[in-house]
């Protein structure tokens, strides 16, 4: 009988030596990420990182994991939530030093139709660099690049993931960058109600069609029943932005105290002119502009109604409706506030591919 045990234990011993590990070894995986976007035109993806399914993997843990901040508690995710299109609704965000940044965080979303710069004031250029910055902003995640790249080659996930992604375990400020471009090139939002609209499979209702047509009809002071809010001036195309850096009125030149894209110009022509931000998804990301002061829709329409500020810098097109405001009716505004709400694209918001991993 005790033989008979033995045996049984030899068994199960070269069994459980011979047996397939649950995980495979990692191995470099280049296939590719196949990237939807409805009826967006083709995106510039960059030649020199091009998306894998790997790479967007890691990128995706990255933005999620508060490991990158000095005390791990902030992620890239904390100030850019997923269900605000990957915004933050706080005006300015809270660091982990629980110090508040200058400006509103902005929306993470179709970064891969951006051609022109990135934060506010275009002073990242190209994705890549943007990414780093937070985790080393003392404002924000307050971090160093050795710490980040030293926590994260002490963990066997990571550096597993970084063969799958780059071909080995090496992890560089370069490939962490990389890898958070791959994913926010990722992140796509072009199924709202107004794509379905466009597409021919919903209908507009009549008050938001008529704040469509309020949307894209131009300001015309001397047929003012024909006259519209002219918002595409500004925010045009599928994308609804034009990939410019423009001062919308908001201040007097007196009273200008963040010169935006000033700083990274030396410019004073550009004194006060930040990013034109999309209005995809505009109804889940208060506070609005630069500084997020404004909390509602309603006080932004009434700003481009009626209250445009002149400055040396302020768009002519904007500067020449002070004359008379757009002549908007209580009506004509919830229109097109209701016209805002089909750029809503709820399977954005709760698209798992873009959640928490972990």
């Amino acid at each position: 009988m005790s033989r008979l045990i033995m045996a049984c234990l030899c068994c199960t011993i070269i069994y459980a030596c011979t047996e397939t590990p649950s995980e495979p070894l990692p191995i470099h995986d280049t296939t590719p990420y196949t990237l939807e976007y409805g009826q967006l035109p083709a995106p510039n993806l960059p030649s020199n990182n091009v998306l894998t399914v790997q790479g967007v993997k890691l990128g995706r843990m990255l933005f999620h994991d508060p490991m990158l901040s000095a005390d791990g508690t902030q992620s890239c995710a904390s100030c850019h939530n997923q269900a605000h299109a990957f915004s933050d609704t706080a005006r300015f965000s809270l660091g982990v030093r629980e110090l508040p940044g200058k400006r509103q965080a902005m929306a993470i979303f179709n970064m891969a139709w951006n051609d022109n710069e990135f934060f506010w004031d275009g002073r990242a250029h190209l994705l890549r660099d943007q990414a780093l910055l937070p985790i080393q902003d003392s404002l924000e995640m307050d971090e160093t690049l050795d710490n980040v790249m030293a926590k994260l080659s002490a963990e066997e996930m990571y550096t597993n993931q970084f063969i799958r992604a780059f071909g080995d375990a090496v992890i560089t400020e370069e490939r962490l960058a990389l890898a958070l471009e791959q994913f926010m090139l990722s992140i796509v939002s072009s199924d709202s109600k107004y794509d379905r609209y466009l597409a021919e499979q919903e209908s507009l209702t009549a008050s938001e069609e008529r704040g469509r047509e309020l949307f894209f009809t131009e300001y015309n002071p001397f047929f003012p029943e024909f006259s519209g809010a002219d918002c595409a001036h500004c925010h045009g195309g599928k994308n609804f932005e034009n990939d410019l850096y423009m001062n919308n009125g908001l201040d007097t030149d007196a009273n200008i105290t963040d010169l935006g894209r000033e700083e990274v110009t030396g410019d004073p022509n550009d004194r006060g002119h930040f990013k034109v931000p999309s209005l995809r998804n505009i109804v889940l990301t208060p506070p609005y502009m630069h500084d997020g002061r404004f909390n509602t829709l309603e006080e932004v329409i009434d700003h481009y109604n009626s209250g445009i500020q002149i400055s040396a810098t302020v768009d002519p097109a904007l500067q020449n409706t002070t004359y008379t405001g757009l002549m908007l009716s209580e009506t004509d505004k919830q229109d097109l506030i209701n016209f805002l709400h089909t750029l809503t694209d709820d399977a954005f918001i709760n698209n798992e591919a873009y959640s928490d991993p972990f």
